[in-house]
């Protein structure tokens, strides 16, 4: 077991592209843990998707031996962690496993809106945060403007900060000596009750439910009986031991140390992130606090484009949720789409990337009807009721009000494009709230929006007004009163489950003419007409007309009376009737995509 006086457990807050990943890789190289043979970026980040898209999510963690300048031998616990607002509470947990962190910002860039979030949540935990400047070997970089805006906003003391260039290795080894000095070393006792906080876990195929935890109490061993505390479910301990990177067994863990353990479970629910693992002849009576079932924020429809490929996707859903507690989902049904599930994600990069995964990994070929929030609906007899499917929701007149969740969102903008960004909210129905100017050229705006008029295109919007220049970070406050509406898609009279939306009224028409127009121009003609109609309730507020195919049937008549064309046209126009009857309209894949995409 290791000296506790010589443990120090951190973390790395950074936006996305300044170079958390990067610094993580340098350490480990600088530290010996990784060879020339192990090398490669983003060592931390096990998904492909990961690597791809410079963002982590899922938290890792590393146990690094390390020699400082003073001649002592140490232990760094490098705990990564997600860094995307849909994964705050997993972020909460991570940081409160660790007694300090490094707050990485790019010294091109500047603090941006995530790194501000993830600051304000690591200091609420009282950690010890270091600012490091980032890529100060780029010929942009303004390190003494940046750190002046670093005292400013989160008001850091940064007269010595630390600079360094994480891609050529500058200066890292002046970080470590610093995480050595500032960083205090874990609180605990060794003969306390054992009480240990899990900021991760997921499912091994072989192994069962690896967990990922740090002990804030007490002592683990081998073979020791635990019990969760939020279940109380008990469970023998088969290997114990940490990641130095790879899997390394050890015996006996104590006070501060971080580590990973498998004992048997089955079930991710059982090892849930925020849980406290306690042992069962000394249980503690408190767990640590902050604990919560996480709920999913953002739910839609995922149907396989084959129905033969129904059981492909149910298998490739159910070998997600092994490594993702968060991902929810039941089988549902749709009269244009067949048979599918409805899942529900913690926010809409979550869903991106479940999606991504389930088409890369799985092969599964999707269709994924508009996604939508959950809605609290109040009815005549003072029932409130939960709706997160929008053809779920009851007729008009059994409706007392809907109410919506809103999102608390900061924006962070160069000065010039404050006008563009305004102009956005104000659209999406937003309230502002404040504005705030960090410096002559850059801004925080802080406004409240509904969080269904941020799921279709706000970030795309957002970035093409701002050219990519505008970072924000969001979390949900409360659900409001608001005059809502279910919009149904019609075609020839018959409703699209799979196509309904929930709108505000006063936007009603413009989305339902909107939604007409593109399924106009989506759906093939049919040799019959086709009637595209959007409604609320009993009435019709926007319609599109298709023309038939149409065959030139009185081409052969040359000649003679008019009659003869009539009566062709007549037969004709009654086997359309019949046809029209008879036919169905078979929705293609292309117009689902249109409906889902932003308006012109």
């Amino acid at each position: 077991m290791i000296n506790q006086q010589n443990i120090r457990n951190f973390s790395i807050i950074a936006h996305i592209d300044h170079g958390k990943s990067t610094l993580a890789d340098r350490i480990l190289e600088l530290t010996g843990l990784l060879g020339e043979r192990d090398k490669k970026d983003q060592y931390l980040d096990k998904l492909e998707l990961e690597r791809e898209r410079g963002i982590t999510i899922k938290a890792q963690s590393v146990r690094i031996p390390y020699k400082a300048a003073d001649g002592q031998d140490y232990v760094l616990n490098l705990i990564d962690t997600p860094g995307h607002v849909d994964f705050s509470y997993e972020v909460s947990r991570s940081l409160a496993a660790c007694d300090g962190a490094l707050l990485v910002v790019d010294a091109t860039q500047g603090v941006e809106a995530q790194t501000l979030a993830n600051v304000y949540m690591a200091l609420d935990n009282d950690l010890e945060v270091i600012p490091v400047l980032n890529k100060i070997d780029l010929p942009s970089s303004d390190p003494v403007k940046i750190a002046q805006e670093i005292e400013e906003i989160i008001g850091l003391d940064c007269t010595d900060v630390m600079q360094v260039s994480a891609k050529t290795g500058l200066g890292v080894s002046d970080v470590l000596e610093k995480i050595i000095e500032l960083i205090p070393p874990p609180a605990g006792k060794h003969d306390n009750p054992l009480k240990a906080l899990i900021f991760d876990s997921w499912y091994d195929s072989y192994l069962g439910v690896v967990v990922l935890f740090r002990i804030l109490d007490g002592q683990i061993r081998r073979n020791q009986e635990i019990m969760m505390f939020s279940n109380k479910k008990r469970f023998e301990i088969t290997r114990l031991g940490v990641f130095s990177p790879e899997p390394t067994e050890i015996g006996l863990l104590g006070p501060g140390e971080v580590g990973f353990l498998c004992a048997g479970l089955k079930d991710l629910k059982d090892a849930r992130v925020g849980d406290t693992i306690t042992s069962t002849d000394r249980p503690i009576e408190k767990p640590f606090p902050g604990f919560k079932k996480i709920k999913p924020m953002v739910f839609c429809g995922l149907y396989p484009i084959e129905s033969a490929e129904y059981e492909n996707l149910k298998n490739a859903l159910e070998k997600l949720q092994l490594n993702d507690a968060a991902l929810d989902y039941e089988p549902e049904t749709s009269q244009a789409l067949g048979f599918g599930f409805r899942c529900g994600f913690l926010g809409l990069l979550h869903m991106d990337v479940i999606q991504e995964r389930l088409e890369r990994e799985f092969q599964v070929n999707l269709i994924a009807t508009a996604p939508s929030v959950i809605y609290k609906v109040v009815n005549l007899e003072g029932e409130e009721m939960e709706i997160d499917n929008p053809s779920k929701l009851p007729p008009p007149q059994e409706i007392t009000c809907i109410k919506e969740p809103f999102l608390k969102m900061e924006i962070h903008v160069p000065n010039e494009y404050v006008g563009n960004v305004l102009g956005i909210c104000e659209d999406k129905r937003g309230i502002q709230k404040n504005m705030h100017y960090l410096s002559s050229s850059r801004v925080i705006i802080t406004y409240e929006l509904p969080f269904a008029e941020v799921m279709f295109d706000f970030f795309d919007r957002l970035k093409s007004a701002t050219r990519g220049f505008a970072s924000l970070d969001y979390e949900v406050v409360d659900y409001r009163e608001s005059n809502l509406v279910k919009l149904d898609i019609m075609i020839n009279g018959e409703p699209v489950d799979a196509m309904a939306v929930i709108v505000h009224r006063e936007m009603a028409v413009i989305k339902g003419r909107a939604l007409a127009l593109k399924l106009k121009r989506a759906i093939p003609r049919q040799l019959f007409e086709v009637v595209i109609q959007a409604a609320i309730g009993n009435k019709i507020i926007a319609k599109e007309r298709t023309a038939p195919l149409r065959k030139n049937v009185t081409a052969k008549c040359y000649g003679g009376d008019i009659t003869r064309k009539r009566k062709l046209l007549e037969k004709q126009k009654e086997g359309k009737r019949r046809m029209k009857k008879m036919g169905s309209v078979e929705i293609p894949q292309e117009a689902f995509l249109a409906a889902l995409q932003s308006d012109d």
